[in-house]
């Protein structure tokens, strides 16, 4: 039974419908708290599968936040093995990081449902199960980052290139949120209350009558998706 480790900077970010997957699977999984668990002893190739989940800090607020450098060492070693592993949002930025590229601010703020755009390579991945017609996207991010060198776009938005990217087959990075129950988003826009608030155009009661809306199929496609790429890197 294949070990599955999932990196948590907050504690609402969790992994979402990929905690059902898993469970129907059979497979274990645990939490490693990013900002309070040690790093020192955590073996970076041990588990067959890393996910490294989302977050409100930047990768580039490591002299904030001593967790980023410890992480990105992690990661680091595990991506030079090419040892399976997922990022979403954060966990994406921290990919991009670990392999070399830039991670900066965007120039948009990107917070709440709208579609993806799927490159060529994105429709005959496990991502063409988000094309727009099929569901709407949930987005959360500030900050953007360059596509790694040797890594392949898989999907994009009007406001932000890079939002979806595999690489080396076995690693797979979202910039928006494929992994997140409809449920559960209540606790983001408590959590995000002052995001929001500072945010123009945004609201908790349009974001809640959103995910009324678009939760239910991003949840069945996630599924999907996951359950494709799952299979696909054959950790089992």
């Amino acid at each position: 039974m294949p070990n599955i480790l999932a990196i948590r900077h907050v504690a609402f970010e969790d992994l979402g419908i990929l905690e059902d997957i898993f469970k129907a699977r059979g497979w274990s999984y645990r939490y490693h708290e990013a900002g309070t668990d040690a790093w020192d002893t955590l073996d970076p190739l041990a588990d067959d599968l890393v996910v490294v989940l989302g977050g409100p800090i930047s990768v580039y607020d490591d002299e904030l936040y001593p967790l980023i450098a410890q992480e990105l060492k992690f990661l680091e070693r595990r991506l030079a093995a090419r040892k399976p592993t997922l990022g979403l949002c954060l966990g994406a930025q921290m990919i991009a990081a670990a392999l070399g590229a830039k991670v900066y601010p965007a120039p948009v703020k990107e917070i709440g449902w709208s579609p993806l755009q799927l490159s060529g390579a994105g429709h005959t991945s496990p991502c063409k199960w988000f094309s727009a017609d099929q569901a709407f996207m949930f987005h959360w991010h500030g900050d953007t980052f360059d596509l790694p060198d040797d890594a392949v776009l898989l999907a994009s938005t009007g406001s932000c290139l890079n939002q979806a990217f595999v690489w080396n087959d076995v690693v797979l990075a979202f910039q928006c949120h494929p992994e997140v129950r409809a449920r559960d988003l209540e606790k983001w826009f408590i959590g995000h209350a002052v995001e929001i608030a500072a945010t123009p155009g945004v609201n908790a009661r349009l974001l809640r009558d959103d995910t009324r809306r678009y939760g239910p199929a991003l949840e069945k496609q996630g599924r999907r998706c996951f359950d494709e790429w799952l299979d696909a890197i054959n950790i089992a």
